[in-house]
């Protein structure tokens, strides 16, 4: 991979050094850290990964963001670390929390999560009921 100097970059975004061509990377410090992304609906953009802070990548952000409205309509959590080389999704373990906390809360699902929640809680399964039969 070839690197540049940040000096050779015209970007306020760039600080003195020298980083990757393809950018600066993603995985934070310390790399023995889990790191959430989220995945939802922007009005402007459309489907987008969220921006992460590099500082507190955990779940307990991903999950008190989502609660304070930050991301107003999540496709999806993934989780990943790259120390130890897994990555999945984490969409059901979040729904899970969210529901926990409202409940410990007594309150209801922000409705801007309430879709998140029921797809990742099974809410929307299609059930076919027994219909009684009658035989002449």
């Amino acid at each position: 991979m070839e690197r540049i100097n940040a000096s050779q970059l015209d970007s306020p975004f760039c600080s003195p050094g020298v980083i990757d061509a393809y950018g600066p990377s993603i995985v934070p410090h310390g790399d023995g850290h889990d790191v959430y992304i989220v995945e939802h609906e922007s009005l402007e953009h459309g489907r987008v990964w969220a921006e992460v802070n590099s500082e507190t990548p955990g779940f307990e952000p991903v999950v008190t963001d989502l609660l304070t409205g930050q991301y107003t309509n999540p496709i999806r959590v993934v989780a990943f670390n790259v120390a130890e080389g897994w990555c999945r999704d984490a969409s059901a373990d979040v729904a899970h929390e969210l529901r926990r906390r409202c409940d410990l809360q007594l309150r209801d699902i922000p409705f801007f999560l309430q879709d998140f929640v029921d797809r990742y809680e099974g809410r929307y399964r299609d059930v076919q009921l027994p219909l009684p039969m009658r035989l002449y």
